[in-house]
């Protein structure tokens, strides 16, 4: 065998390797994001974990409706819980719930909005809670449920309706990516807490954090599985362009302290929205989803008083 045939054969062992490497790899990736497999990615401090378990009680017991609703996409079966105001009203708060979360993740904002005399929607996302699915959509499908969903309400509830979006984490960049859409004129204002600039920001920016790994090529090639497997294009799933698009008031929350979503990351979103009637809130000391633990008091004047600006 020459020598030229033995480095042509190298070559393509080497090539073979890598191609391996990079299939395993994006598999692997898609796998660990996007299937509801059981991980522990963030923690929550003691005090939010016991009020959490004191609001999922209230959850429990509080009167509320199941309502239902098929996904935009691949005819999925969803599933909310509605929370109707103590005083009958037509305002209403849909809640958009985090990462591996449930509406049972949400009862302490849940419960802060009944509170304030709003009806409250708060559904299961894709592959969430009682909603089917085998993927998690990190907001960018679910963006299409969520219009739904406030479609749904207007049917149900009357088209006097005032409705208000708020999201935590990937309810946050739900609500956000919602904002790019056209969206029933009953929608009046969004508040979002701790979202993501984008679905690649975010994934590029675990995918550091957790195995010191660059963005290229994973990311790309991972968003091909995912386009098969769970038949969106994460790579589309923008906060910042859909906020470019956005009317309407909008609220931006962040931990100050927030290492699972960048803090950096609020600013970009921030600034990605030109309408005038927007505000930021960037809490000292608090984590990732910790803002409401930090300042209760506070969280909850500055999100009534927003919301209740915007609908009289």
């Amino acid at each position: 065998m020459t020598t030229k045939k033995k480095w042509i054969l190298v070559l393509v062992g080497l090539v073979t390797v890598l191609i391996i490497g990079i299939t395993g790899g994006s598999f692997y990736l898609y796998h660990f994001a996007f299937e509801p497999t059981p991980k522990v990615l963030t923690s929550t401090s003691k005090t939010s974990h016991t009020t959490l378990l004191k609001n999922k009680a209230w959850l429990k017991k509080v009167n509320k409706q199941t309502w239902h609703e098929t996904s935009a996409t691949d005819h999925l079966k969803l599933v909310a819980d509605f929370v109707p105001a103590t005083k009958k009203t037509t305002r209403t708060i849909v809640i958009a719930h985090g990462y591996m979360g449930n509406k049972e993740q949400m009862a302490s904002y849940i419960r802060l909005w009944h509170r304030q005399g709003y009806n409250v929607l708060a559904p299961d996302d894709r592959g969430n809670g009682q909603s089917q699915g085998n993927y998690y959509g990190f907001g960018w499908p679910d963006r299409l449920d969520y219009v739904k969903w406030t479609k749904q309400i207007v049917r149900r509830l009357g088209s006097d309706s005032q409705i208000g979006l708020f999201g935590v984490s990937m309810g946050g960049a739900t609500v956000m990516m919602m904002s790019g859409e056209k969206l029933p004129s009953q929608v009046k204002a969004i508040i979002e807490d701790c979202g993501y600039t984008s679905v690649t920001d975010e994934l590029a920016y675990e995918l550091k954090q957790l195995y010191h790994l660059p963005k290229f090529p994973l990311i790309y090639t991972a968003s091909w599985v995912a386009d098969w497997k769970a038949h969106f294009n994460f790579l589309e799933a923008s906060s910042v362009n859909q906020l470019k698009k956005n009317k309407l008031p909008i609220f931006f929350i962040h931990g100050a302290d927030d290492t699972f979503v960048p803090t950096k990351m609020v600013y970009e979103n921030y600034r990605a929205t030109t309408v005038k009637d927007k505000k930021l809130w960037v809490v000292p000391g608090a984590k990732h989803g910790e803002a409401l633990n930090k300042q209760p008091d506070q969280y909850e004047e500055k999100v009534a008083v927003f919301m209740a600006s915007h609908m009289k």
